[in-house]
């Protein structure tokens, strides 16, 4: 699925899983590696994280880059800057019978990026499934 709006295009799945399985799959900084195409790993002092957290992220190319997370509502929607600059959000979007959308953002200049969030979405299904498994 692909949406458009006037700033950003987003990407999403749908996931028959509970929406609070997905949302602590996506705010558990511990989980990125295993879902996260561009992330090997994280340093950060919260495990789940919040409004305003800060941390590093090493990238697929071997770089520590800082990140905070600029926006965030619980159970519904994080984004975040990685080295000042504008990222990914993250929207969870309830549906009926107990599961949930779960979108990526980008801005419209990084659309190219929504391959790598269509990546991340496979991923995060292949984790929902080995915690069923």
């Amino acid at each position: 699925m692909i949406k458009f709006s006037e700033s950003h295009i987003s990407v999403g799945k749908m996931f028959s899983t509970a929406p609070h399985i997905l949302w602590d799959l996506i705010t558990d900084t511990t989980q990125w590696p295993r879902w996260g195409p561009t992330v090997k790993a994280v340093r950060c002092s919260q495990r789940h994280i919040g409004k305003d957290s800060r941390g590093q992220v090493l990238t697929a190319v071997g770089v520590w880059l800082p990140f905070v997370i600029t926006d965030f509502e619980p159970e519904c929607f994080w984004s975040w800057k990685v080295a000042s600059i504008r990222a990914t959000g993250h929207r969870l979007e309830p549906v009926d019978k107990g599961g949930a959308i779960l979108w990526f953002e980008v801005p419209m200049i990084a659309f190219a990026y929504l391959a790598i969030c269509q990546m991340a979405l496979k991923r995060i299904a292949d984790c929902v499934a080995d915690s069923i498994n």
